[in-house]
């Protein structure tokens, strides 16, 4: 069982590396080209991905531009609302709204 480990682990890691490796953006490699992460995750399965991980996960929490130009992982705001109900853009056109039903109600009566 020991010895599949050993073979196991390693192509495993090689995949997960490679394929995180493909979804990255150019910001996450840390100054390393692509081909410069695909032979170091190639030669070096484990050690490779690792490495890759460790960098390209700091470089995910960092505050670099995503792709939709906000600073944070994925383009979120970092500390921004988590939910609708939480967001101030999302909530005044419906307090609006509410408002003007409640306004409408009172002038029927």
């Amino acid at each position: 069982m020991l010895k599949v480990l050993l073979y196991v682990i390693p192509i495993a890691a090689l995949l997960y590396g490679l394929l995180d490796l493909r979804r990255s953006e150019p910001y996450e490699r840390e100054g390393l080209p692509l081909w410069g992460w695909l032979a170091l995750i190639v030669l070096l399965p484990v050690f490779g991905t690792v490495l890759w991980v460790a960098i390209s996960t700091s470089r995910r929490r960092g505050s670099t531009p995503g792709p939709t130009g906000r600073s944070g992982p994925g383009g979120r705001r970092p500390g921004g609302p988590a939910a609708p109900d939480d967001d101030p853009d999302y909530l005044c056109p419906l307090e609006q709204e509410r408002r003007r039903h409640e306004r409408d109600e009172t002038e029927k009566d």
